[in-house]
């Protein structure tokens, strides 16, 4: 695992707080928060499109705070609207070295394999509001150890 000093620590904050968990059976549409999931190792949530053991793009997270700045422009969106599985609060996901490992709850180790990605086509929230927060600021990452991750979890970088 990797390990931290506070001093190499660049998130202003060790821990935080899953704010939701979602899935969707297909991929390219938003997420239905389902409160809690089984994470399996080397795949990602049960019963998400992106669940595959083929894929550095597992389990996605996206800040609470990605998603009010673009409640602050107006829209009306909540967690999963970006796509993501686990909406975080309280952590600076977006600057986290690639290659962290993060905890959620009490058993799930995620490993960070990428932060934001290309938007090959303009999502409906890009379309309402000319911008869209996931491909800047949502992280991805691959499931090094399985379990039951729920609202109200705690996140912490290992």
């Amino acid at each position: 695992m990797i390990e931290f000093t506070s001093s190499e620590i660049v998130t202003g904050s060790e821990s935080g707080e899953i704010i939701a968990v979602c899935t969707s059976p297909q991929k390219q549409t938003r997420k239905t928060d389902v409160g809690e999931c089984v994470v399996k190792e080397n795949h990602g949530l049960v019963g998400d499109a992106h669940s595959n053991p083929e894929t550095h793009r597992q389990v996605s997270l996206l800040a609470q705070e990605s998603i009010d700045k673009m409640r602050d422009l107006g829209l009306d969106v909540h967690p999963g609207d970006f796509a993501e599985n686990i909406t975080t609060t309280g952590i600076e996901l977006v600057l986290l070295p690639i290659g962290s490992r993060i905890q959620v709850g009490d058993e799930t180790v995620l490993e960070v394999t990428q932060i934001g990605k290309e938007c090959h086509n303009r999502c409906a929230i890009y379309q309402q509001a000319g911008d869209c927060i996931m491909p800047r600021e949502g992280i991805f990452a691959r499931a090094i150890t399985g379990g039951k991750v729920k609202t109200g979890d705690k996140i912490r970088i290992l």
